[in-house]
């Protein structure tokens, strides 16, 4: 009987124990989708975009007039002014010269603008701190970011904070 007492007090012990710790929970964290979310309502974002289709207008403008000028090379020719067709030549040549330069030095721009917004230091800082506050609050243990799925075998939706991320940084 006096077995059976410490048996029970024990597995009593042991039970309470085992109930007392806490279960550890994890989330994870889209944050592709929390970056796309991020930066296509941002400033900097609108800039660029805006800056892309004011180089693409400008770039749209340049190839019409060098294919208005091909078409009146063609005119000459046709016409027998071989003269004024060789003229027209070479402001063909020197216009997509400059056309060619125009387009490289742009797209250098713009992707050094993307790279800039995707390195945003600040944007970073704000989506660990939202990370952080969205994990105590949830009384996750850690957050895993689904970029690294290569260490993610499994996992349940019921984990994905992403839009609860996305809520905290008000971009709804």
């Amino acid at each position: 009987m006096k077995r059976f007492v410490v048996l029970c007090a024990l597995a009593v012990l042991v039970g309470g124990t085992a109930f007392s710790q806490q279960i550890t929970r994890f989330g994870v964290v889209d944050t592709a989708r929390v970056y796309a979310a991020y930066f296509r309502n941002s400033a900097p974002m609108r800039n660029y975009e805006n800056k892309k289709t004011e180089f693409q207008n400008e770039i749209n403008k340049r190839t019409d007039e060098i294919q208005q000028l091909q078409r009146q090379k063609l005119d000459y020719q046709n016409s027998g002014n071989n003269s004024a067709a060789l003229r027209l030549e070479a402001e063909i040549t020197k216009k997509t010269d400059n056309l060619t330069q125009y387009t490289a030095a742009k797209n250098i721009e713009l992707e050094s603008l993307k790279t800039s917004l995707q390195n945003s230091d600040a944007f970073y800082r704000k989506l660990y701190s939202t990370i952080e506050r969205v994990a105590e609050h949830e009384g996750f243990s850690m957050i895993l970011s689904l970029q690294q799925a290569n260490a993610i075998l499994w996992y349940s939706t019921s984990v994905d904070v992403t839009d609860k991320v996305i809520a905290e940084l008000g971009l709804n």
